[in-house]
């Protein structure tokens, strides 16, 4: 029987923290070897030991579903595309493939006329992702499941992570237009984001197909049409997300309701932003979306796993883990827009 290593104290695991246009806070401390119950931090890289995987809470891990389904979200925004941990991916940096010119004649001995690709493919590695919470026992004894229960709101505390890096990432890499949705005379969002969707897709060659909305934006967008006098503006107002899919023409629209806190207040993940961009399911590593979001089998073939210890009589330990790297694969046609 495998002896159980003991905790390592004083080494720091940076949290996963993105510094972009946003300057997103660190997502969790760092792991300092102290113990509070109910505590998350940063996984020590020291707990990822085969001795501690826990079969069982990587099973429920995988199976984990979010009540409030922040995983169909993060989906939306950064489509996940399964990699190896070392793995090359295209990046679509300029419009070469929508070329055209009147040179494709060739003369009598001559040769034909000659064209160059420059989009290249970048060699990256996805990066190993944790968080680790403690329990007191004392603090647990009266809750059945617990162990489940602490493995989810885990799993809860890293989607949010990753679709905060996301949207960072997409409003970083957008074209931004200021817009002012308010309930005078005149407003049409959706001919606003219709119009902008043309321009990105022209910028792109290829139609932006998704238009993320935050709950801020979205609601700015129901009063403005709310407050016009015609038919169309109290039409618009009432319409679902999948309504308004259709109406400009594209394949989802969503409307991101997930709320995040570095410690004080709660604010909107996305907020008062509209972003538009390119971005498709089940694809791989060399399609033109903006952006995709590269996951690697844990050491099990899971997405994600999970370990376990009890490092005292009193004193519990529960880490799940997972590979993960979010790129902006093309940055042409992202659009966005900062609503008031």
């Amino acid at each position: 029987m495998k002896s159980k290593q003991p905790i390592i104290t004083g080494r720091r695991i940076s949290a996963n923290a993105y510094l972009g246009a946003m300057a997103l806070a660190a997502y969790a401390p760092p792991d300092d070897g102290g113990f509070q119950h109910d505590r998350v931090v940063a996984a020590n890289a020291s707990l990822f030991t085969e001795s501690y995987f826990s079969e069982p809470l990587t099973g429920y891990a995988v199976g984990w579903r979010d009540s409030n389904d922040i995983e169909a979200t993060l989906q939306f925004f950064a489509p996940e595309v399964m990699v190896p941990r070392k793995f090359e991916y295209r990046e679509d940096t300029n419009a070469e493939e929508f070329y055209t010119e009147d040179n494709d004649l060739r003369a009598i001995k001559g040769d034909f006329g000659s064209v160059e690709y420059t989009s290249g493919k970048t060699v990256a590695k996805t990066e190993n992702r944790g968080l680790k919470i403690c329990v007191d026992l004392d603090e647990v004894a009266d809750r059945q499941n617990w162990r489940e229960f602490y493995t989810g709101k885990l799993l809860r505390r890293l989607r949010r992570n990753s679709l905060r890096r996301a949207i960072a990432l997409l409003s970083a890499a957008a074209t931004n237009t200021a817009k002012t949705w308010d309930t005078t005379a005149g407003k049409d969002p959706d001919q606003d984001v219709i119009s902008d969707l043309i321009t990105g897709s022209t910028a792109s060659g290829v139609r932006m197909n998704r238009v993320g909305y935050g709950d801020t934006s979205w609601s700015k967008r129901m009063l403005a049409h709310r407050a016009q006098n015609t038919a169309g503006g109290f039409a618009s107002a009432g319409m679902t997300p999948e309504q308004v899919a259709g109406l400009i023409g594209v394949d989802k629209v969503l409307v991101s309701k997930e709320r995040y806190s570095t410690g004080g207040a709660k604010a909107e993940v996305v907020s008062n932003l509209v972003l538009m961009f390119l971005a498709m399911d089940g694809m791989d590593a060399e399609d033109p979306s903006n952006i995709k979001r590269f996951l690697s089998p844990c050491e099990g073939g899971e997405k994600v796993r999970v370990y376990e210890r009890q490092i005292s009589a009193k004193l519990y330990e529960i880490v799940v883990e997972h590979y993960e790297l979010t790129k902006i694969t093309s940055t042409l046609g992202i659009r966005k827009f900062t609503v008031s």
